[in-house]
């Protein structure tokens, strides 16, 4: 005899075409179980459902059986299958046809979405800003809780080893923007003004944004790859849980290396500069001497603080962006990569806009 309780799935053919016969529990678990061997049966195109044999049913069960749809009829059953098989069948006519979905007018939603990012973006940034401020103050009442070991390990991170690409680059643009500007100043005599255009362009503005492009992209992507890789790794969260503030140990010092540094490797981009402006004068045939009483009577010092004062605040701006950026990624294999990109173009945005804006002021200001 058949075993009743147990699931099964059978076929046979009869003179109104093929039919499927059920038998035992129609359960979930036994929906689970015959539910491929009913999308097999379906595709044969069956006319009619025998539930003669079928011991019990329960919801899963009918859905099993009502995937045949209204065409096919459904023979035999106990009052009881029938009547959950019946409930079911008025419950999804009765349940609501899916509609689709409006469409988003797509320009609306980009531009919503952008001011929205960009006001979160502000708001996290104006928080780190001042839990920044809140650890600062912290640290100068009590000075003990300043890493100073790791300060110095930044100093050398991010300034001494940072010289040779620093001198290099301002060698080689103090170079192009003395060949570039005597070509037109050849025309009408006036070679001897290059070192006036160069000094002025790299002490006003060349020399702190070639430096903070250089922090930005070497030193800024650096800070944010490695507090994103402790982030992504829950480090951070462990330090906050044995009582340790992040902003303390891992911030701080790494924005009092920014701002120290910068103005150094100024001065290092202005002399690289200046010097390669030299060699190009001297190819020109104007001596030394020429090229430093020009430098003499067109440079004031005011010109030299400017640009170091401009300076400071580049390194401020980008070993702070650096640090959110790492203390903000996300998890998975992407969050860091993700991180050093934000942090790097974060760096170079705010620094030329903090430039537009001071080159704007000094101009007010007479300066």
């Amino acid at each position: 005899m058949r075993d009743m309780t147990k699931p099964a799935l059978s076929s046979r053919t009869a003179p109104q075409g093929k039919v499927l016969a059920f038998s035992g529990r129609l359960d979930a678990e036994a929906a689970a179980t015959l539910w491929p061997a009913m999308t097999r049966a379906l595709a044969e195109q069956p006319k009619a459902i025998d539930l003669s044999e079928v011991e019990t049913m329960d919801s899963a069960g009918a859905i099993l059986v009502l995937r045949a749809g209204d065409a096919v009829a459904v023979e035999g059953g106990s009052p009881d299958v029938l009547a959950v098989l019946e409930r079911n069948r008025a419950a999804l006519k009765a349940a609501p046809a899916p509609t689709e979905a409006p469409r988003d007018f797509a320009p609306i939603t980009a531009f919503g979405g952008t001011v929205y990012g960009g006001i979160q973006a502000a708001l996290s940034g104006i928080a780190f800003a001042g839990e920044a401020l809140v650890a600062a103050f912290r640290v100068m009442f009590r000075p003990r809780l300043f890493r100073g070991a790791e300060f110095l390990r930044h100093l050398d991170e991010i300034g001494l080893r940072a010289f040779p690409l620093t001198l290099l680059l301002g060698f080689l643009i103090g170079l192009i923007l003395a060949y570039q500007s005597s070509i037109p100043l050849k025309r009408f005599g006036a070679e001897i003004f290059v070192p006036n255009l160069v000094g002025i362009s790299l002490l006003r503005e060349l020399g702190a944004l070639l430096a903070g492009v250089v922090l930005a992209g070497r030193t800024g992507s650096a800070f944010a790859a490695e507090l994103g890789t402790m982030t992504v790794n829950e480090e951070v969260n462990a330090l906050r849980i044995m009582g340790i503030d992040p902003m303390v140990m891992l911030v701080l010092p790494r924005i009092l290396a920014g701002i120290l540094v910068m103005p150094v490797l100024t001065l290092v981009m202005n002399l690289a500069g200046l010097t390669g402006m030299t060699v190009v004068m001297q190819s020109l045939g104007f001596p030394w001497s020429a090229v430093s009483n020009q430098l003499q009577q067109w440079l004031a010092l005011g010109d030299l603080m400017g640009g170091l004062f401009k300076s400071c605040c580049f390194g401020l701006v980008i070993a702070a962006i650096g640090c959110r950026a790492g203390l903000s990624a996300g998890f998975g294999p992407r969050a860091v990569g993700d991180a050093a990109t934000a942090a790097v173009v974060g760096g170079i945005v705010a620094i030329v806009a903090m430039d537009g804006v001071f080159a704007i002021l000094f101009f007010r200001l007479g300066i």
